[in-house]
């Protein structure tokens, strides 16, 4: 179990890097859908080039992030039932919900769009509107994408695993951390004096 868990930490700083990276992409779709804005009210003019790599870089962002936002433990739970029980009930239903259907779609769905890619990329296939990029580089995002997700997948049910015989901590269990609003309200009390 110690070399599994030795591979679920490699698959964390895989997706770790991968989940940093992808901030920066936010900046850069952020800064191209500004300056298509601004070309369009200025100059009057406009491209579907700049629209589809704005859609690209989402795309990028959303599939390549999945496995960064598992690692995290910010996907969407509904703890109507998992949140009554102890941490490993909670332990159990994950490694039941990674194993029967975490993993079977996600490779499912990698599996399945590779086909899509091949076929895109043989034909090299070009959008449908005029000035419109080349669409082979976002088809191959999905089985990417998947293929990290499955990863992370792996590297959850290790430690899920890992913590039910003692050998790790929980890591699902999340500690108070304020969000930056509210360190700023602290500090905007601190500064009055009110705290």
């Amino acid at each position: 179990m110690n070399g599994l868990l030795k591979l679920s930490q490699l698959i964390d700083g895989l997706t770790e890097r991968v989940g940093k990276a992808l901030i920066w992409l936010v900046l850069i779709v952020t800064l191209i859908a500004a300056g298509n804005a601004i070309m369009r009210y200025i100059w009057n003019y406009s491209s579907n080039a700049f629209l589809e790599i704005q859609w690209y870089l989402f795309s990028a962002i959303f599939l390549l992030g999945a496995g960064y936002t598992l690692l995290r433990n910010e996907h969407v739970r509904i703890d109507l039932i998992a949140g009554r029980l102890s941490r490993r009930g909670q332990a159990w239903i994950d490694i039941f919900g990674i194993i029967f259907f975490l993993l079977p779609m996600a490779i499912a769905i990698m599996y399945m769009s590779w086909p899509i890619f091949l076929l895109a990329l043989h034909s090299n296939e070009q959008s449908s509107n005029a000035g419109g990029l080349t669409v082979w580089p976002v088809r191959l995002l999905v089985p990417i994408g998947f293929f990290l997700l499955v990863l992370q997948g792996i590297s959850e049910l290790i430690k899920r695993v890992g913590f039910l015989q003692g050998l790790c901590p929980d890591t699902t269990e999340k500690g108070h951390k304020p969000t930056p609003e509210e360190e700023l309200a602290l500090a905007i009390k601190a500064q009055k004096g009110e705290i």
